[in-house]
C-alpha cells in the first residue's frame, strides 16, 4: 500500500557520504522535530532525473529553504558512492542532502517502487516528492508519466508550502 498524507514515514535506514566514507542515517535522524522536503528519483545520471528533477531543486533551494523548511533530501535506488558522485557533478553536494536507498528498502516500505528490470535497471523507486514534518506525510506528489517532473518538481513544491 503507497504511504498516504497523514501517515507516518516508516523506520528506514540510507546512507550518506561523509567526510569519514559512508555512513548510516535513520529516518529519526532526517526527518524527527524537522520540516523536510523529500524528493525520490529513479537513478542518479539518468535523463529526466540529471536535467529536469534535481536542477528545479537547486535552482529553488532558497525559496524553499526561506518557507521554513530545515532540509531538501534527495533519495535514490542507487548506491552511495554514485549518489556522492551526482552531488559533486551537479553542485548539489552541500545543498541537498543524498541519501542511498541501494537495495530500494525504504520505497518499497512506502509503497513506491517500480521494477525497472525491463530497461536493466532492477528494482528503483518511482519518482515523487512529499513534504514531511516530524516524520508525518503533509504533502505527496507522485509522478504518473515516465520521464517527466511536474508533479514532483520544484515549483509544484513551492506552491504547497
Amino acid at each position: 500500500m503507497t504511504i498516504q498524507v497523514g501517515d507516518k514515514l516508516p523506520q528506514a535506514t540510507f546512507r550518506v557520504m561523509t567526510a569519514d566514507g559512508p555512513a548510516a542515517r535513520t529516518s529519526d535522524d532526517l526527518f524527527k522535530g524537522r520540516k523536510v522536503v523529500l524528493f525520490a528519483v529513479p537513478g542518479a545520471f539518468t535523463p529526466t532525473c540529471h536535467k529536469n528533477h534535481l536542477p528545479g531543486y537547486l535552482a529553488k533551494a532558497d525559496e524553499i529553504k526561506a518557507k521554513g523548511v530545515d532540509a531538501i533530501l534527495v533519495t535514490s535506488t542507487n548506491d552511495v558512492f554514485v549518489l556522492d558522485a551526482w552531488s559533486k557533478a551537479t553542485g548539489g553536494a552541500g545543498v541537498i542532502e543524498f541519501l542511498s536507498d541501494g537495495n530500494a528498502d525504504f520505497a518499497k516500505e512506502i509503497g513506491l517502487s517500480m521494477d525497472g528490470s525491463g530497461f536493466g535497471m532492477g528494482t528503483r523507486s518511482r519518482r515523487y516528492s512529499m513534504l514531511v514534518e516530524d516524520g508525518v506525510v503533509k504533502s505527496l506528489n507522485v509522478e504518473e508519466a515516465a520521464g517527466k517532473a511536474d508533479a514532483s518538481g520544484a515549483e509544484t513544491m513551492l506552491g504547497q508550502l
